[in-house]
């Protein structure tokens, strides 16, 4: 299935769901980010996904994490909210995603790193790189609010 993402963009298709989303920035010891390359558009992002109906958004965003990377880990802060609903996600299948997503920190606490069906690559990325990266608009909103050390939370 392949996915593509619109911002504020007028060409985008309506919207047919409403989605809560959990993401996080997992930093090494080092200060680099875990990113995955995602097989369904190609694209650089932070690991995340859909919430499911018996998580809690940070559980979502654990369970994603070990899903998508193999490592396990634990949220220790709130980068920010998502719900621009200029941002529209479609999906081959024809799913036309108005998602929201709560994106957190986190820490590594065990596991394995390893490429899931959902990315081709996975690797921690010096924050000097990002730039290099192809990436959507909303994944460097969200490391960009990270990178600032913000007092408070993004509301957005």
């Amino acid at each position: 299935m392949t996915r593509t993402e619109y911002y504020d963009d007028p060409a985008a298709p309506e919207p047919n769901s409403l989605v809560a989303a959990a993401s996080a920035v997992v930093t090494d010891d080092a200060g680099r980010i875990l990113l995955q390359r995602r097989r369904d558009n190609g694209l650089w992002a932070l690991p995340g996904g859909g919430m499911d109906l018996g998580d809690s958004l940070p559980g979502c965003a654990v369970r994603e994490v070990k899903e998508e990377t193999g490592l396990d880990v634990e949220v220790t802060g709130l980068v920010g909210t998502y719900t621009d609903p200029r941002h529209i996600v479609a999906y081959s299948d024809g799913e036309v995603r108005r998602q929201f997503n709560v994106c957190f920190t986190a820490r590594v606490v065990g596991g394995t790193l390893a490429i899931s069906e959902e990315s081709t690559e996975l690797r921690f990325v010096d924050p000097g790189e990002l730039d290099a990266l192809p990436m959507h608009h909303t994944q460097r909103l969200r490391l960009r609010h990270f990178l600032d050390h913000r007092s408070t939370p993004y509301l957005g």
